[in-house]
């Protein structure tokens, strides 16, 4: 048989876990101790503050520096989950859904309604006409 010819086994004796792998085939990888793959909210922050450097290092020179926002360890809600709809009974079934996981309690941090920014134009662009001649 050919086989032998084409197929080919790797030496993994000296392959212990992911990281020896990584060692000889990944450039530049890092590992990082202090940051937890189960703690969610830490590693989002993490990839957050990474664009930020990114963009803080004058990569793209046409965001002003007046109208960058700044970056922060923690959002201003932390790490606690937030939940946003358009159903206004939407803290009725959020209650019901805390009582069944046997918790309770939450925090409206936003208007009732949808609202627009205050600069924000509302008005059409587009300016009205009559239409075109029949």
């Amino acid at each position: 048989m050919r086989a032998k010819e084409f197929l080919t086994e790797q030496e993994l004796s000296d392959v212990h876990d992911g990281l020896d792998v990584a060692a000889l085939a990944l450039p530049y990888t890092y590992m990082i101790p202090e940051l937890s793959n189960s703690n969610f909210y830490d590693l989002y922050r993490f990839g957050v503050a990474l664009a930020a450097v990114r963009g803080e290092d004058g990569a793209d020179d046409r965001v002003q520096d007046q109208h960058r926002p700044k970056f922060r360890a923690s959002s201003q809600w932390g790490q606690h989950p937030i939940v946003s709809s358009y159903d206004p009974y939407i803290g009725k079934l959020i209650d019901k859904a805390l009582a069944k996981t046997d918790h309770r309690g939450k925090k409206l941090v936003s208007s009732p309604g949808s609202e627009e920014m205050k600069d924000t134009v509302k008005g059409s662009p587009v300016k009205a006409f009559k239409g075109y001649p029949k």
